[in-house]
C-alpha cells in the first residue's frame, strides 16, 4: 500500500494537466499514488491523464462534474494511503515538498495538517516574484479563520485520521462521506481547515520552503468579489453554531481581513469602485488589518483610492498588487 495518496481535482484542465502529473511523479519521495478525479471535464483532460497510466501510480476516476470540493471528496474515498495531499490540477509541486511533508508529520505525531509556502506563477507557468509565506506555527482557529496560513488546496498534506475525525453522511449521498462541503463552490478549503481546527485536537503546522507553485489566472478577478464574498458569509453561517462564543469575537476582524483579500484582488484587475467599496467596508468591520498588517493595508487603501480616482489606465505603470487566491 502506498504510503501517501496525491488527489488531484481536475476540471477541464487538458492546458495544464500534463505539467502537473509529471511534477509530481518526479517528487523525490517515491511511495505514493496519485488518484486523478476527472470531474466531469468535456476537454481532453481525462484522455491525458490515461496517458500517464503507463506508470502504476497514477489512477483515473471520473465522475460527474461535482465541484472542486466533490472532486476531492471522491479522491479522499479512493485513497489507500494514511497520508493525503492534494493538487489541483494547474499547479505544480516541488521535487521536495512531499518529502518535507512526510518527515514533517513522521517527527510530530500531533500534527495532523502540513503545510508549506507558496510561489505564484501566471498562466504561461512564469514566476510572479510574490509568494504566500505563511505562519508555520502556533496556529489556531483565529488564525485559519483570519488569514488562512494554508494559503490554497495544493498546501497541504494531511493525516487520514484528520479526515476520519471529521466525516459526515449527508441525507442526499448514499455512496461516500463528505469531507469538504460539496454544498460550497468557494470557501470550501477554509471552512473544511475550521471545522478541523474546532471539532477536532489535530494541530496545524507548517514547515520551510516554497513547496508549491500556485497558478494566479489573470482577469476575471473582481466580477467573483461577490460570489466569494457570499459564501464566505454562508461559511460563517454554518461554523458558528459549533463554537458560537468564539466565532462571533472572531467574525468582524476575519471579515475585515476577507475585505481587504478582495480588495486587493479588485486592485489586480483595475475595478476601483469595488476595490474602494471593498476596503472601506473592511475598515468599517474591523481596523485590526490596519493595526496588525499596517504597511500592506495601507497600501491596498490607497491603490484603491487612486484607481477609483485616475483609473486603470494612468495607474496601469505602477500597479504592482497582484492577484491573490485565500
Amino acid at each position: 500500500m502506498p504510503r501517501v495518496t496525491i488527489v488531484v481535482p481536475a476540471y477541464n484542465t487538458a492546458r495544464t494537466l500534463a505539467s502537473t502529473l509529471s511534477a509530481l511523479l518526479a517528487q523525490t519521495f517515491r511511495d505514493f499514488e496519485i488518484v486523478v478525479v476527472d470531474d466531469g471535464s468535456s476537454d481532453t483532460t481525462a484522455a491525458i491523464a490515461m496517458s500517464f497510466q503507463s506508470d502504476p501510480r497514477v489512477r483515473l476516476i471520473q465522475q460527474r462534474n461535482r465541484g472542486l470540493a466533490g472532486a476531492r471528496n471522491t479522491g479522499i474515498d479512493a485513497a489507500a494511503g494514511d497520508l493525503i495531499g492534494f493538487c489541483d490540477a494547474d499547479d505544480l509541486w516541488e521535487p521536495s515538498k512531499l518529502q518535507a511533508h512526510v518527515a514533517h508529520l513522521d517527527a510530530s505525531p500531533a500534527v495532523g495538517v502540513s503545510y508549506a509556502g507558496s510561489s505564484l506563477i501566471d498562466d504561461d507557468g512564469k514566476f510572479l516574484r510574490q509568494a504566500q509565506r505563511p505562519r508555520l506555527t502556533g496556529v489556531d482557529a483565529a488564525h485559519i479563520l483570519k488569514r488562512n496560513p494554508i494559503g490554497n488546496g495544493s498546501a497541504p498534506v494531511i493525516r487520514r485520521a484528520v479526515f476520519d475525525a471529521i466525516a459526515y453522511r449527508p441525507a442526499t449521498e448514499v455512496a461516500r462521506d463528505c469531507y469538504f462541503d460539496e454544498t460550497f463552490r468557494q470557501s470550501e478549503d477554509i471552512e473544511c481547515w475550521m471545522r478541523i481546527a474546532l471539532t477536532t485536537d489535530w494541530q496545524f503546522e507548517g514547515v520551510m520552503g516554497l513547496l508549491t507553485r500556485y497558478r494566479i489566472s489573470a482577469g476575471g478577478l473582481s466580477a467573483a468579489t461577490d460570489r466569494q464574498l457570499a459564501a464566505w458569509e454562508a461559511m460563517i453561517a454554518k461554523l458558528t453554531p459549533l463554537n458560537p462564543a468564539l466565532m462571533t469575537q472572531l467574525a468582524p476582524a476575519a471579515r475585515s481581513y476577507q475585505l481587504r483579500y478582495l480588495a486587493r484582488r479588485a486592485v489586480s484587475d483595475g475595478d476601483g469602485a469595488r476595490a474602494w467599496r471593498m476596503v472601506t467596508g473592511a475598515m468599517r468591520q474591523s481596523r485590526q488589518p490596519l493595526t496588525e498588517e499596517p504597511v500592506k493595508t495601507i497600501v491596498t487603501l490607497v491603490a484603491a483610492l487612486a484607481l477609483r480616482l485616475v483609473g486603470r489606465a494612468v495607474l496601469a505603470p505602477l500597479l504592482s498588487l497582484k492577484a491573490q487566491k485565500a
